[in-house]
């Protein structure tokens, strides 16, 4: 397991990272989460990614008892702010001072933790000024309840506007943005941030590495027909242009002996714009199975790259 630097900050990351959305507390116990995340740990991964809305604040909670059994300084925890824990009253949501402050606050209470070291604005809050939402970071950072802080599925507009209110007001800017990145949703990450990566020396974790179990040929062509019973994000990337993809990706995965899933997540980790890949496992040996994909990375050549990329375009 390599270590990366997030972007221009100090902090070092494992390649791989270990979230817990859909899965602490809602497919999995206590018990089961875990099981996972010490497996995880064990296998060198030590970034674990949260957020206040999932599982309505549960998982924070269940990941915070998990911790206890680390020494703190070994962990490098996120968690991500906006959409509240479920209350839904008319400040528990946005990224307005008030909301991120106070959201802060009950995300560290339910993990029981002096801080985070990311705090992630958890997608843009087109009713809350940026340069608001940069100042309330700063001020988040300078008390000492986050060390970093980041945005998650923000437009490159957007990021390049935070950076200039930072400058402006003399605040801490973001250092790392969080964003959908696979086989099958990629123009984000590999063309409209290009710039920022050089400009701002801007730090990248990704989600999604298997595009909600799709890459990793949990669906195939009569699923289409069904489709109404999934969750609307999964409606929009479940077509049958992209299962064809897939389809084009078994041999492949085959010859180099590995599964779909170890093949698509080895693809995400050969951006070099790429400082950790999230992981969202339900069990120890899907777990172990994903992080197997290390393995897989070693065997990418360019030669192999140019090959996937004219499957999938």
């Amino acid at each position: 397991m390599k270590y990366n630097r997030l972007g221009c900050a100090g902090i070092k990351i494992s390649e791989m990272s270990y979230g817990s959305y859909l899965t602490f507390g809602e497919k999995m116990d206590f018990h089961q989460s875990k099981a996972c995340m010490m497996a995880a740990f064990d296998q060198g991964i030590n970034s674990f990614d949260n957020a206040e809305i999932y599982n309505c604040g549960i998982s924070e909670s269940i990941m915070g008892r998990i911790a206890k059994n680390f020494r703190r300084e070994e962990l490098v925890i996120s968690t991500k702010i906006l959409l509240g824990d479920g209350n839904q009253k008319a400040n528990d949501t946005g990224l307005s001072w008030k909301h991120l402050v106070e959201g802060t606050k009950n995300s560290l209470r339910r993990l029981d933790m002096e801080y985070v070291d990311i705090l992630y604005c958890h997608r843009p809050d087109h009713e809350t000024p940026i340069e608001e939402t940069v100042r309330a970071m700063d001020h988040i950072i300078k008390s000492g309840h986050a060390f970093y802080w980041g945005t998650s599925e923000w437009s490159k507009e957007e990021i390049n506007e935070a950076y200039l209110a930072a400058e402006k007001y003399s605040c801490i800017p973001p250092c790392t943005e969080q964003s959908e990145y696979n086989m099958l949703v990629k123009d984000k990450v590999e063309n409209e941030f290009y710039p920022l990566y050089e400009k701002y020396s801007m730090g990248l974790t990704v989600f999604s590495p298997l595009a909600y179990g799709i890459l990793a040929g949990r669906y195939n062509f009569a699923s289409l027909d069904r489709c109404e019973s999934f969750e609307p994000w999964i409606n929009n990337i479940l077509t049958r242009e992209n299962l064809e993809k897939v389809e084009l990706l078994r041999p492949l995965a085959a010859e180099l002996n590995c599964s779909l899933a170890q093949l698509s997540i080895a693809w995400c980790m050969q951006n070099k714009n790429v400082n950790s890949v999230i992981l969202g496992a339900s069990s120890v040996e899907q777990l172990k199975e994903n992080i197997s994909s290390l393995k897989i990375k070693a065997k990418f050549t360019q030669d192999l790259m140019s090959e996937i990329d004219s499957m999938l375009n």
